[in-house]
């Protein structure tokens, strides 16, 4: 072979005509007589325009097979022609006919590319890379840039085909876009499989010319015109590096049906340098909690046979062994040129890989830039041992509950109490000062209007830089309705630390409690007055199902947030010890994100936090009326009483605390000016329920609160689907609310609709 015939340029032969765009027809002499033909239309192509039926002067097809939403037609020709018709319902389809070419490619090992971007200097990094280190011999580029559209690139390549000691290159240009329609291009982050934030990426610019690729059909292509007699094929992206031990050209020889299978693991720069573009070497991190992974394949045409579809990720009917694997790496940086690794993953998901290092100096002789290296402000040790215990809580006219729930978390061993207040008219803050003045919380007030946080996010960014948040050793975002309610020792939290060893994070899977049909305000005790409440596995409605985490303040995340601490140094990750209620090992998946239990996340064995979210129907019109901390634009009407109104069983289980808050109770209420604060409170509230029982508004709302209909649905969720939670109880006819008997095995859903508050 001549050096000149290293590179060549190839088209594909596209005809559009009659609203048809054909890709390309391959014909080739059939040595029982007349022409093997192999045609290919763009995919979304339906079969519709095609006459079935066989038409003198056309060719004659017996298969019609979609390949990724794309066409091929397999069939004969009288004899070999420069040109082809295809019937068409309406009409004929003219062709023309392309010999294959699978000498160029006869015996070498290839990979076919799709190059959709990518720059010369990428092009000969990943070049270099394969040819030294992988046995790669030659290339089959599939080129989506624009014809024309590159001045000088062509030379360029060919010259570097030569240099890096390739046999052949072919490289292949298309007239028409292959790329998805509705797609903006492959290097936007939408197409970025961990970008975050993809909910909230809209009008997104469709861009066939260079959005991911839509034509897959072209693998099987590829196989008829260019790559059935080479030695072995592989199909990885110029992103994708094959891993420094893999050789898969030449072990898919001794695979048991000519097929490895490719698995990459996707990867990323910890930061580019400012005006530098992205090189392999500047890819140093990888996520340390993703198991996903992308799949290829390399293949041994001779051993597949000419039978076997190649797809995209795949081939049909051929699958290897599951041991008969090899890696890739997927740079991502190298496809995604012009974000920042923030914009493609979540960073606190992103931890340095020392393999990866050492290619960026090694491989790359490339000095990338670190990720920060984090320290723990304090060696972790037994749970026991971790220090004084806060609460940081948000309150709006909580007067009549404050001491129960502080007396009660004082009794079970909380140290300190840090409560965020706004816009209270009911004693709440008069209560609080007090409390403050005798050493036993420190209230602040919250100072959240003006900015764009809700309340509850602005006290808990402002918490950081309390000494109080500072000098604990355990900490907690909860609520003044949520109890927390430990099952072992006496109930205390000193029997729970002991009882998780070394954990340092302990999440607190919420269990509803309902009003168990209690219409009025008294001034008791929440833990004595409800007793009714939610199954333990309570998967629906995804709202009721949350928990609370007890975390060590030890520096391994960087912010208390709501559910969790919030904003995770990823190069700590391995140092969390996080358990559920029960004691055992909370999933991974959770490390950085997710507020919700989970069948494999719940546990109720050690600890509950036992959430008192409505009360009785008249202090849920309070709290309507209040308003809410964290979700303060949606309203807390009838469907929200619905999704958390759970009367389904009775657990009586908090109630042995109740000789622990009675003692610190009284404790607290003998003190003069705290029992005048709390009665003022106390009458406040009933004021304020009396104040909207007589608007006409609140008066209907509490019949519908108090009716027949509410309290059965209280008692009935468990029947009930997923989207009933969402539409509201609206949607459930009386016939089915209003049952005398209740079937077993009875349920009820309806189709997803808009989600009602």
């Amino acid at each position: 072979m001549a050096q000149t015939d290293i590179y060549l340029k190839r088209e594909l032969n596209i005809v559009e005509d009659q609203g048809l765009v054909a890709l390309d027809c391959i014909g080739w002499e059939d040595p029982v007589g007349g022409m093997g033909l192999r045609v290919f239309f763009k995919s979304g192509t339906s079969y519709d325009p095609f006459s079935p039926e066989p038409r003198d002067g056309c060719a004659t097809f017996s298969e019609a097979r979609m390949i990724n939403g794309g066409p091929m037609f397999v069939g004969t020709a009288g004899e070999p022609s420069n040109h082809i018709k295809m019937a068409l319902k309406d009409g004929e389809l003219e062709l023309p006919v392309q010999q294959p070419e699978t000498d160029l490619f006869e015996d070498m090992t290839v990979c076919m590319v799709e190059r959709n971007g990518e720059t010369i200097d990428v092009i000969e990094d990943w070049l270099r890379y394969h040819v030294t280190g992988h046995g790669l011999q030659a290339v089959l580029m599939i080129d989506r840039e624009k014809p024309g559209s590159e001045k000088g690139f062509e030379r360029k390549l060919k010259v570097l085909a030569k240099e890096v000691g390739l046999k052949r290159l072919v490289h292949v240009k298309s007239s028409v876009p292959l790329g998805e329609t509705n797609l903006p291009a492959a290097s936007h982050p939408f197409n970025a499989p961990d970008a975050p934030g993809k909910d909230r990426m809209e009008d997104l610019p469709s861009d066939p010319q260079s959005s991911p690729l839509a034509d897959l059909s072209l693998y099987e292509w590829a196989k008829w015109r260019f790559l059935g007699r080479a030695r072995a094929v592989m199909n990885i992206d110029l992103m994708d590096l094959l891993a420094l031990d893999a050789k898969p050209f030449e072990a898919v020889h001794d695979s048991s049906v000519g097929i490895i299978q490719l698995i990459g693991q996707r990867i990323y720069p910890w930061r580019v340098r400012p005006k530098k573009k992205p090189r392999f070497g500047d890819h140093i991190c990888r996520q340390f909690d993703n198991p996903r992974a992308n799949r290829r394949w390399c293949i041994s045409p001779s051993r597949l046979g000419s039978d076997k579809v190649w797809r995209f990720v795949r081939i049909v009917d051929a699958e290897p062994q599951p041991e008969e694997t090899m890696g890739f790496l997927r740079a991502m940086a190298i496809r995604h040129p012009k974000n920042s690794a923030a914009e493609l993953v979540p960073k606190t998901s992103l931890i340095e890989d020392d393999m990866l290092l050492a290619m960026a100096k090694d491989i790359w002789d490339h000095k990338p830039v670190r990720a920060p290296e984090s320290k723990m402000e304090e060696p972790a040790g037994k749970a026991i041992d971790g220090g004084r215990t806060v609460i940081v809580t948000c309150m709006k006219n909580e007067g009549p509950f404050i001491l129960e729930w502080i007396a009660y978390h004082r009794a079970i061993g909380v140290d300190d109490f840090l409560v965020y207040t706004n816009d209270c008219n009911d004693g709440t803050d008069e209560l609080l000062d007090l409390l403050q003045d005798r050493g036993i919380l420190q209230r602040r007030d919250n100072k959240f209007a003006g900015t764009d946080l809700k309340p509850q996010h602005w006290a808990l960014d402002a918490a950081d830089s309390e000494e109080v948040f500072k000098n604990a050793g355990w900490a907690i975002s909860m609520d003044v309705d949520e109890f927390i309610n430990i099952h072992v020792g006496e109930g205390k939290l000193d029997d729970l630390y002991k009882a998780v060893g070394d954990a340092n994070m302990i999440s607190l899977t919420w269990r509803l409690f309902g009003n168990g049909d209690i219409h009025e305000y008294k001034d008791e005790f929440l833990i004595s007055q409800f007793t009714r409440c939610a199954p333990e596995l309570c998967r629906k409605p995804h709202q009721a199902w949350g928990f609370k985490t007890l975390f060590r303040n030890i520096g391994i995340y960087k912010k208390m947030g709501v559910h969790r601490p919030k904003g995770l140094k990823p190069d700590l990750w391995d140092k969390i010890k996080w358990v559920n209620g029960s004691g055992k090992p909370m999933p991974k998946k959770l490390i950085r994100n997710g507020w919700r239990s989970t069948t494999d996340s719940y546990g109720y064995d050690l600890v509950t936090l036992n959430h008192y979210a409505v009360r009785s129907a008249e202090s849920f019109l309070v709290k309507r009326d209040r308003g809410r901390v964290n979700h303060v634009d949606r309203d807390q009407g009838l469907s929200y009483w619905f999704r958390m109104n759970n009367n389904w069983q009775e657990d009586r289980s908090a109630q042995t605390k109740l000789p622990l808050l009675q003692a610190e109770f009284e404790r607290l209420m003998a003190d003069p000016e705290l029992r005048a604060a709390h009665d003022f409170s106390v009458r406040k509230h009933r004021e304020k329920i009396e104040e909207l029982k007589a608007t006409d508004n609140y008066a209907s709302f509490y019949r519908d609160l108090t009716g027949p209909r509410m309290e059965r649905l209280a008692r009935m969720h468990d029947h009930f689907g997923a989207n009933v939670f969402l539409s509201g109880p609206d949607v459930i006819p009386d016939d089915v609310a209003l049952m005398e008997e209740i079937p077993e095995k009875f349920f009820f859903t309806v189709e997803r609709a808009k989600t009602t508050h």
